[in-house]
């Protein structure tokens, strides 16, 4: 259920509102487009500047729109136990079919911390859990022991692996079966090559059909079309991260390609101009714009 192609969804906002609209409308270019999962409400959905009645709002709306097409993994996490377990809990009720559950930030605990943390949330709500492991994000990460800890747990069934670290990757993979999903697009195909089973991906807010054809390859094995697709993506996928903050740069993307506003909320702000230039030639040397 949770391999392949999934998007990181964005929030879309408008006069500082959710757009649920546009919402909508986003969430059907992706089934149109054959995406395998749906995530909303995580780091490139903007949950940190989201009130909880709103983050619950999203989470119910996305169900709703996607009516068991794909699975839907909601956006569920905290640096609060117990405010995770609620998410988590109203994502089940609602209907979501799974929960990501990032990287407890601001208050760095330990290792037994982090068990503790995840272990309780998967254990209190029947829901299969999606660990996000950002420490980049977060201020502190797990380490590979803890993560092949945690799969013992019953409902832990993947990891989210934004770390960049090949070797951290590896280690994961050789000690248990939990489903590693790369947590950065330009990552996907490196992590496939130890194992990974596909990604939660940022780029495929405007790209999901190329995305999935890279998932597709890997998951087929077919490791030689999976790299000319990698090749192709790759440009992209690093524009995306580097000229600014996720979800800056594929924001200010959705908006030059006319399918979202480019709105955010503070403390997160739009592409500055200096920088929409560069953009604008990685968008038209991939060929969406002219």
């Amino acid at each position: 259920m949770f391999a392949g192609a999934m998007v990181a969804l964005v929030t879309p906002f408008s006069e500082g509102e959710i757009d649920f609209q546009t919402l909508d409308e986003l969430i059907e270019f992706q089934l149109e487009h054959g995406i395998d999962g749906i995530v909303p409400v995580g780091t490139t959905g903007e949950s940190p500047t989201l009130s909880h009645n709103e983050h619950k709002k999203v989470i119910e709306r996305v169900v709703k729109t996607v009516a068991g097409q794909v699975p839907v993994i909601a956006g569920a996490g905290s640096n609060s136990t117990a405010e995770a377990i609620e998410l988590a809990a109203f994502s089940k009720k609602v209907g979501a079919d799974a929960t990501l559950q990032v990287d407890p930030y601001y208050n760095k605990p330990t290792q037994e911390g982090f068990y503790q943390h995840f272990a309780a949330i998967a254990e209190e709500v029947d829901l299969p859990v999606v660990l996000y492991d950002i420490p980049g994000r977060c201020g502190a990460g797990m380490t590979a022991a803890t993560i092949v800890r945690l799969a013992e747990v019953e409902n832990i069934v993947a990891v989210k692996d934004a770390t960049g670290q090949m070797d951290h990757v590896s280690g994961i993979a050789t000690q248990c079966d939990l489903t590693i999903l790369s947590g950065d697009d330009s990552m996907t195909l490196p992590i496939a090559s130890v194992g990974g089973k596909g990604v939660i991906s940022v780029v495929a807010n405007i790209v999901p059909a190329d995305v999935k054809a890279m998932t597709d390859a890997i998951l087929e094995g077919d490791f030689g079309m999976a790299l000319k697709w990698h090749k192709k993506l790759f440009a992209l996928s690093r524009g995306l991260l580097s000229l600014a903050t996720n979800p800056i740069p594929i924001k200010a993307a959705m908006s030059m390609l006319n399918m979202a506003s480019d709105e955010m909320r503070l403390p997160m702000t739009p592409m500055e101009d200096s920088q929409k230039a560069a953009l604008e030639q990685t968008l038209q040397e991939y060929g969406l714009l002219d």
